[in-house]
């Protein structure tokens, strides 16, 4: 049984850096705009805070030229949100 604990113990262990590479840096260059920041992160989680202040933490489906749809939004299960480009202040994309 002891064998068989630490033989899972460090097959979890040695999945520990696989996790933390999937985080990625956000890198953008001079001709980037929210629109394209929001496309190249498409399927993948972040937190956008608008105008008001509020912010919404969601995985990107979509983000058109007006609109980007956050969808599985943190502490609204079962709720999408489609929200207008130029109400987004900052992109915030965990890296670590």
């Amino acid at each position: 049984m002891r064998k068989l604990l630490a033989a899972v113990s460090i097959a979890c262990i040695s999945c520990l850096p696989a996790l933390s590479a999937q985080a990625q840096e956000l890198s953008v260059s001079a001709s980037d705009s929210i629109q394209n920041v929001l496309a190249a992160r498409k399927g993948k989680p972040v937190t956008l805070r608008l105008a008001g202040g509020q912010e919404l933490t969601g995985t990107v489906r979509e983000a058109t030229g007006k609109l980007v749809v956050l969808g599985a939004l943190s502490g609204r299960e079962f709720f999408d949100a489609a929200i207008p480009l130029e109400k987004i202040e900052a992109v915030l994309v965990r890296t670590k």
